[in-house]
């Protein structure tokens, strides 16, 4: 008896340590394993994953009319309201429409949610796309070249025999960084090794893709200057933070602790946080929730600059902030530096220490009028580069796969652009590939 009264009294003990949020949080836990959410959670359905060293046989399908449009299949995941990679990509797609093409999203979901409201958040949050929106479960028929636009989608593509030759892979990140070392990192990683014609978007990808052995052509980086400019170059106050608690590669909780401390040293300057919802600072903070790229670009010209945190490819916040004349604080590494030369970013150690400092630092130099010109006068206008590189790849693909014999057809080679990607060669074993630059694709008409 005594022995039961001790459980229960360190039971309650425990309870009562840790909180509402502490019980939240185990029971969460524990409903978590009972369900195996990781299984829910995985972001492929098993017969949807393709495998590099058994690939199945490419059949031939019908070429479209010779007189019409050329058609071009995008198989994506579905997007959340204001997805970044999902802009970008979009605006490749935007590119392709206007060079005449003729595009189709197919969305994939692992889980079959209703597609109708998963157009209406592409119609919603992109109503300058015109592209038509289908459910990839549905088939991917009537298309003349097909483009992967992440590791699902390149699997997705990869593990089906009738699609056309023409097939291709737009590659915004390192994916494989997005997991721990294991099976889907391994999954993300056998994407590069399909034989898909690949484009890197900048410098940082294409050179880690390439050491995987595979040929690149580089989109570079562009900046969405229409709706992201300066308008303001005097009585700024406050820094932001692009909040995004369940993406830990965006730097959260690194984040978080940055902005307590850089507080405790600079109470007098307000503390902007956008994006998804946010609880539990113990400093003052002004939420702002979602905003839309316009009022984003209000909230910037209002401040002095923030973090801009990304622990892969480099984030579009950093270029999209110095185009409003704020200065981003970024965490240094040679992974963010392969893809934005401004002299006006702040590249810090990435510690709540270095990061609180870099913040520091471009308030104490707001004091010079001239900072905001200054960030915004060597950003990249537009993305027109980059839709170009891509219309011209796809072009280049669509008349190679047009020449094809049957024997390279059915062998692969179509989508390999003559690499074999299996080989091993490294970025150093193709003499014409410039890593600033990437290989210059082919005029062919």
């Amino acid at each position: 008896m005594v022995s039961e009264q001790i459980r229960v009294t360190e039971i309650v003990r425990r309870l009562q340590s840790a909180g509402l949020k502490g019980i939240a949080q185990r029971s969460v836990r524990a409903l978590y394993r009972r369900l195996d959410v990781p299984s829910i959670d995985f972001t492929i359905r098993p017969e949807d994953l393709a495998d590099s060293t058994r690939l199945p046989e490419r059949n031939r399908v019908a070429a479209s009319p010779t007189d019409g449009p050329k058609r071009i299949g995008i198989v994506c995941t579905a997007p959340g309201p204001g997805s970044g990679g999902h802009t970008t990509l979009f605006r490749m797609v935007q590119g392709l429409e206007e060079r005449g093409y003729a595009c189709t999203l197919f969305l994939y979901d692992p889980h079959r949610g209703e597609m109708t409201r998963r157009e209406a958040v592409i119609r919603n949050g992109w109503p300058w796309l015109s592209a038509k929106v289908a459910n990839v479960d549905d088939g991917l028929d009537g298309i003349d070249a097909v483009i992967a636009s992440s590791w699902e989608s390149a699997h997705v593509i990869a593990s089906r025999s009738d699609l056309p030759p023409a097939r291709l892979y737009f590659v915004q990140d390192y994916e494989p960084y997005f997991y721990p070392r294991g099976s889907l990192y391994t999954y993300a990683e056998d994407s590069y090794r399909f034989g898909l014609r690949t484009i890197a978007l900048g410098n940082m990808v294409a050179a880690l893709v390439q050491n995987e052995g595979v040929t690149v052509d580089v989109a570079p980086f562009g900046c969405d200057t229409e709706t992201y400019s300066l308008h303001n170059v005097a009585g700024r106050s406050g820094v932001v933070f692009y909040a995004k608690p369940g993406n830990d590669r965006r730097g959260y909780e690194l984040g978080k602790a940055t902005l307590q401390l850089f507080h405790q040293k600079h109470p007098e300057v307000d503390i902007h946080i956008y994006g998804d919802p946010v609880a539990d600072w113990e400093i003052p903070v002004i939420r702002h929730g979602r905003l839309t790229p316009d009022e984003l670009n209000d909230l910037y010209n209002e401040t002095i600059g923030g973090l801009a945190l990304s622990f892969t490819n480099i984030s579009l916040v950093a270029e999209e902030m110095l185009a409003a004349g704020a200065r981003p604080v970024i965490n240094d590494s040679s992974l963010a530096r392969a893809d934005l030369e401004n002299t006006q970013a702040v590249w810090a150690v990435p510690t709540p220490g270095g990061l609180a400092e870099g913040l520091a630092q471009i308030v104490r130099q707001s004091v010079d009028a001239a900072r905001p010109a200054d960030a915004a006068r060597h950003v990249r206008r537009g993305w027109g580069k980059a839709q170009q590189v891509v219309a011209d790849v796809v072009r280049d693909e669509l008349s190679r796969a047009e020449h094809l014999s049957g024997d390279e057809y059915h062998s692969g080679r179509a989508a390999t652009a003559g690499t074999n990607p299996m080989a091993g060669n490294s970025a150093a074993h193709h003499p014409n590939l410039d890593l600033r630059g990437g290989r210059e694709p082919s005029r062919t008409a």
